[in-house]
């Protein structure tokens, strides 16, 4: 029997604490990033996370869901996502490192990712990590214009990443793996596809909230499980970049809650007027 799709729709004020649960993952990955460095191992970086996450309230997200033994996922070079944090794993120049982040606050979920380069960057480190963010802000703003018509689907946003990905070069588009729903747990439908057709699948509506995250490879798009039940690695050895903003369909525009500027920096007017402007510098 298919599954059957239950989206939870939330309230302005369930957003509003979604809000305040994004800001607490987008502290929590700015203090990571700025400790990515040669030297440093991928569980000082998960200690740092923990350390933010419930300096702040919160609890991780991540932490003890479905067994998972740390607060963040810390992937580096041809790891794509979900693998554990370790003292052993030292980061060297070079190396690329995707860290994906949750937190819980108040029963409200936040979740994004980064993919970080460490050291001096390589110009093909820079357009993996350029091309993996162009995507997933393609997808975000397709919810954007989609939510605004009335007449968006689900697949507009996998058709626009998808898109995004191709127009930027032969990356591989890895499969099995993408965004989903968010809300008061963590992981909730949809299922969002970073490649697909357009115009398919439920409507885009206001109160929906969505975890938008693609994953591409330098090299073919296929993967394998690692036998810790929870790595994920490129079958070719190819690196690998993840990226992921976690965003909300509002009445007046989609707002990016694990983004400082609530996203406006790159979505401009498709972004929903709940926050204040920031005052210039």
């Amino acid at each position: 029997m298919p599954h059957q799709v239950e989206i939870e729709l939330k309230t302005p004020e369930q957003i509003g604490l979604m809000r305040r649960a994004g800001l607490v993952v987008a502290d929590a990955l700015e203090r990571m990033r700025a400790a990515v460095a040669p030297g440093v191992s991928t569980l000082e970086l998960d200690r740092i996370a923990e350390e933010t996450i419930r300096a702040a309230g919160a609890v991780p997200s991540f932490l003890g869901y479905h067994g998972y033994p740390a607060s963040i996922c810390s992937s580096v070079n041809d790891q794509v996502v979900h693998a554990i944090p370790s003292a052993r794993q030292v980061l060297r120049d070079g190396d690329l490192i995707s860290i994906d982040c949750g937190a819980d606050l108040d029963g409200w979920h936040g979740d994004a990712a980064i993919t970080v380069s460490v050291g001096e960057s390589r110009p093909e480190a820079r357009g993996l990590i350029r091309t993996a963010e162009d995507a997933m802000w393609a997808g975000i703003a397709a919810a954007a214009r989609g939510a605004r018509s009335g007449k968006g689907r689900l697949t507009d946003i996998s058709f626009a990443i998808q898109s995004a990905i191709r127009k930027a070069g032969r990356y591989g588009i890895v499969e099995g793996y993408g965004g989903h729903g968010i809300g008061s747990a963590m992981h909730q439908d949809p299922f969002v596809q970073n490649s697909g057709r357009p115009g398919k699948g439920p409507l885009l509506r206001t109160g929906m909230a969505l975890a938008i995250e693609p994953m591409i490879t330098r090299g073919k798009p296929k993967v394998a499980e690692l036998d810790d039940g929870w790595t994920v690695v490129t079958v070719d050895g190819s690196v690998a970049a993840h990226v992921e903003h976690t965003m909300a369909i509002c009445d007046d525009g989609v707002w990016v809650l694990t983004a400082h500027d609530g996203g406006r920096g790159r979505l401009g007017d498709l972004v929903t007027a709940r926050e204040p402007v920031p005052a210039a510098e």
